[in-house]
């Protein structure tokens, strides 16, 4: 019954205006009243500030300050074996597995399709067909800052207009295409496993989605699909980035989803449906290829 009753305000519910409204009080400084719900917050989701790099929750002048809060430097190490993808956030497996052409998998009777993900976007898609896919949720108590699995050279960023169900293990159970229906955010990078799309996934009452390079990109919410392209790693204005390296953050909320081309990376048979997941730790193996010329990994955060 409290399934049904969830799943229905998920339908119902202003989900727009909610999420505006929460991203509205999310930045506002109260003194007093923020740490009062940071403090809440923490309780009831079982935060672990320990971990963080500014543990007082009294440091923090918004909640927002408090939701994208960094880690100590040594809280998340990175593998750096050279043939090794890793995590890249917190949270725990959605799904993960092989891309079926075009469908990927999203709960026990539900699939989606790459076109549909990718907006439409044939050519993109194409390069992903019969590839592997990871969706990482991230649960409230999680650190919310997005890493890079592989070093890489950003070459497209696409902001995608859409619906903003909440995103859970309820919801991906019981809401066709949530993925592919859901505001969000495209990258597109050129690894040396191949290409590489890292897709940050918008919910209810997700104040926004940031990049490292590109800033805030949503709200505001115009509902028009935007593009934004980049050059080679040799040309001014390339956008590299090192495994490890921070490349986004949600200020409240969600998910992320990582495609691999097919051929090219072997998921890390540790990983499984509800396995959580760390920063950092192995997500993939590489297997043979010809590389890609990209900067070094970087050895920490």
């Amino acid at each position: 019954m409290l399934d049904r009753l969830k799943l229905g305000l998920n339908h119902f519910l202003p989900k727009k205006w909610l999420t505006e409204l929460a991203g509205w009080g999310a930045s506002k400084r109260a003194g007093w009243f923020t740490k009062l719900v940071i403090d809440i917050f923490v309780w009831f989701y079982k935060v672990n500030m320990a971990e963080a790099r500014k543990p007082d929750t009294a440091s923090y002048r918004t909640f927002n300050d408090f939701f994208v809060r960094p880690l100590k430097d040594d809280a998340r190490p990175v593998d750096t074996d050279p043939n090794l993808l890793v995590l890249p956030c917190d949270g725990a497996i959605s799904q993960l597995g092989h891309i079926d052409d075009d469908n990927i998998f999203q709960a026990k009777g539900h699939y989606y399709t790459l076109e549909a993900l990718l907006a439409g976007d044939t050519a993109m898609a194409d390069q992903f067909r019969n590839g592997e896919f990871v969706t990482t949720y991230l649960a409230p108590r999680d650190y919310h800052r997005v890493h890079m699995p592989c070093s890489g050279i950003l070459r497209e960023m696409i902001y995608v207009p859409g619906d903003l169900y909440s995103v859970n293990p309820l919801t991906a159970r019981n809401i066709p295409n949530l993925f592919a229906r859901n505001e969000r955010v495209i990258c597109y990078f050129d690894t040396d496993f191949g290409p590489m799309v890292q897709i940050l996934v918008g919910a209810t009452i997700v104040g926004s989605i940031e990049t490292t390079w590109a800033g805030t990109i949503t709200p505001p919410r115009e509902g028009v699909i935007k593009r934004w392209r980049y050059p080679a790693a040799d040309a001014e204005g390339a956008v590299v980035l090192l495994k490890g390296q921070e490349m986004g953050r949600f200020k409240l909320g969600s998910t992320v989803v990582n495609l691999f081309a097919p051929g090219k990376v072997k998921l890390a048979e540790s990983l499984e449906a509800e396995s959580p997941t760390r920063l950092g730790q192995p997500l993939a193996i590489s297997l043979p290829q010809q590389p890609v010329v990209v900067a070094a990994s970087a050895t920490d955060l």
